[in-house]
């Protein structure tokens, strides 16, 4: 099992960064691929993000893709997204979860650790 906690949301003008980081305990992401997904009031969850941990391959979300970039560090056991030319429409609820395959998956239930979500709110 691997816990997952996340920090650095915020609340940022739009233009602005920020960077979320995502810290796991426990067992190693030797064999898993990482994500973040985000969910906006009133609106399903939805994909951000996703990396393999081993070889750090990265996917992104059309929506983000450009301005957001998603890493890890090895030594570290945590993973971020760097967030740049925030939009409102980026505000949301965002949350890193981890998947116990090498595979890339851009759906929520492929995904069995979750952290507990980190506020991001983007003002106009």
């Amino acid at each position: 099992q691997v816990q997952l906690v996340e920090s650095g949301g915020g609340l940022v003008q739009a233009g602005g960064s920020l960077r979320l980081s995502c810290a796991a305990s426990g067992r190693t992401f030797t064999y898993y691929t990482m994500g973040w997904f985000r969910q906006a009031p009133e609106k399903e969850r939805e994909f951000v993000a996703a990396i393999r941990w081993s070889a750090g391959s990265t996917y992104y979300a059309d929506s983000v893709k450009g301005r957001f970039t998603i890493s890890r560090d090895n030594a570290k056991n945590t993973m971020y997204l760097q967030m740049n030319s925030l939009k409102p429409e980026d505000t949301a609820v965002y949350y890193c979860a981890a998947r116990p395959r090498l595979g890339i998956s851009t759906v929520e239930y492929d995904y069995t650790n979750w952290g507990q979500g980190s506020q991001v709110t983007v003002s106009s």
